[in-house]
């Protein structure tokens, strides 16, 4: 190769020359940082006043006293505090079958092969080759006269070119596009989480609306039972036909919300399959009640420099600030010259057998500077809305921590309300059974009205109800605090792959 081209010489110098470009270029513009967790009073980092150490209990289903503990660290797979394994099938089915989460696993593929792409064009010479023949005929006045005819021409050459990321220009873009993969990372993530998040709680919704459907329906057979002693009372003579009335239209009234409950029961049912990526008739779903989760004891309370490395949301909203960083870098690059190299190698001639000779072989280089000298104020322009846009992404990621500061607050306030409310309503509802068993013996001696009786029973009823949507609360509430300190993404053993793999750009 070397004996035909005299000019592989030169092309050394060219590929030297592309090496010491590489290296000594610079990247103008911002170097991102990740911004700092906020600073926070360690004693209460999400409330106004510190938190106790653990909840109130209360007797019964859900009344366990659950212990805050901060610092510690969130499982995997959070979902099995609750020990429930139709739970866990249930979410293991729905992490299958879920298209949300199908739809954000494609876009982040998406993202790593747009950077492939643009990271080949981008960071490596581009190389072609051509091979071909013409039909060709000069003209004789543009060769002095001659008349050469019709001859054919055979050509072979290879072309190189690249441009010189001198300022950075490319690495800040392909900056941008790193930060767009890890932005639907999180994504994935966020899909993750709340796809979870959302099958535990509508799980825990159907316990609960079981639980006050059994619950009315216990109340209905209860009033069943005292229409017919009063019935039996009336053909005595010993009460009222008013007071007949009276019971029937209690019964009525409580009967009356059954379909309400009933509705709301298939409802919830149905969400749950489509959670799971079924159909709303399809079959085969667990059925769940409260007795079948247990509350956990242990509460995990993130510290706030962790939290901002564990919210997916924070992780995404901070993806997307590099990314408006990395475009500042881009507009200040476009400020400055741009160097393309090129080069060209091959061959010449009007005989094939002869394409590859000595004296067939032909070669250029070439190098060019762009430098832009007036565009109406255009780049400046862009260098100050890429700016504005940095700003702007700055904004919301502040917001984002807000939000994320605020959900864990809520949910921490939530737990402790939870208890106290849950042990005043365990209370409410054992005294109301008490009032009503009482009240009803001494109906039936005749030592109190029916009114009375009336009025016990529809104590119970609502206590019973309360009770049951008191015991639910601290099951929600404890899958929302989960869900709020990014459910323990980070201890996966299947998060390596889901993390972009790209090549290290040149600094």
């Amino acid at each position: 190769m070397s004996r035909n081209f005299p000019g592989v010489g030169l092309w050394r110098t060219f590929v030297a020359a592309l090496a010491v470009s590489a290296l000594a270029a610079c990247a103008v513009g911002p170097d991102f940082k990740s911004p700092a967790a906020p600073v926070v009073d360690a004693s209460h980092p999400y409330t106004p006043v510190p938190l106790p150490a653990q909840t109130a209990s209360a007797p019964g289903t859900g009344g366990a006293a659950q212990l805050f503990a901060p610092g510690q660290d969130i499982p995997a797979l959070w979902w099995e505090v609750f020990h429930s394994e139709a739970l866990d099938q249930l979410i293991r089915s729905a992490l299958a079958q879920s298209p949300t989460l199908a739809s954000a696993q494609a876009a982040l593929r998406q993202a790593q092969e747009s950077y492939r792409a643009d990271s080949g064009k981008k960071l490596y010479p581009a190389v072609s080759g051509q091979l071909g023949v013409t039909r060709e005929r000069v003209s004789t006045d543009s060769n002095g006269g001659i008349d050469t005819g019709v001859f054919s021409l055979y050509n072979a050459s290879i072309d190189v070119s690249y441009t010189i990321d001198a300022f950075g220009a490319t690495r800040r873009e392909l900056e941008g596009l790193q930060a767009a993969i890890d932005y639907q990372h999180y994504q994935v993530e966020a899909a993750y989480l709340s796809l979870t998040a959302n099958v535990v709680t509508t799980a825990i919704q159907e316990a609960s609306l079981r639980a006050q459907l059994q619950a009315t329906r216990d109340v209905v057979d209860a009033e069943e039972k005292s229409l017919s002693l009063v019935e039996t009372q009336a053909r005595l003579g010993a009460v009222a036909r008013s007071t007949v009335l009276a019971q029937r239209t209690t019964l009525a009234q409580t009967r009356a919300t059954l379909p309400t409950l009933e509705k709301a029961l298939a409802q919830t049912r149905h969400q749950l399959a489509v959670y799971a990526g079924r159909l709303p008739g399809d079959g085969g779903l667990p059925e769940f009640g409260l007795d079948s989760l247990r509350l956990p004891e242990q509460l995990p309370v993130s510290l706030p420099s962790e939290l901002v490395r564990q919210r997916p949301d924070i992780r995404a909203s901070e993806a997307l600030l590099q990314q408006a960083s990395a475009q500042v870098g881009v507009a200040t690059a476009n400020l400055y010259p741009q160097i393309t190299l090129s080069g060209s190698i091959g061959s010449l001639s009007l005989h094939p057998d002869k394409l590859f000779s000595g004296g067939a072989a032909f070669w250029s280089l070439g190098a060019g500077l762009l430098q832009p000298i007036f565009n109406g104020g255009a780049l400046q322009a862009n260098k100050r809305a890429a700016i504005a846009a940095f700003d702007q992404a700055r904004a919301q990621y502040r917001q984002t921590v807000l939000t994320a500061f605020l959900n864990v607050a809520n949910t921490l306030r939530a737990l402790d309300s939870d208890a106290d409310a849950l042990r005043a309503q365990a209370e409410a509802e054992a005294l109301a059974r008490e009032q009503l068993a009482l009240v009803t013996r001494q109906y039936q001696l005749g030592a109190v009205s029916y009114l009375s009786l009336l009025d016990a029973q529809r104590t119970h009823q609502q206590t019973r109800v309360a009770l049951v949507q008191a015991q639910a609360a601290r099951y929600a509430d404890s899958a929302a605090l989960f869900q709020a300190l990014g459910g323990g993404w980070w201890n996966r053993d299947d998060t390596a792959p889901a993390v972009a793999e790209t090549p290290a750009t040149a600094n």
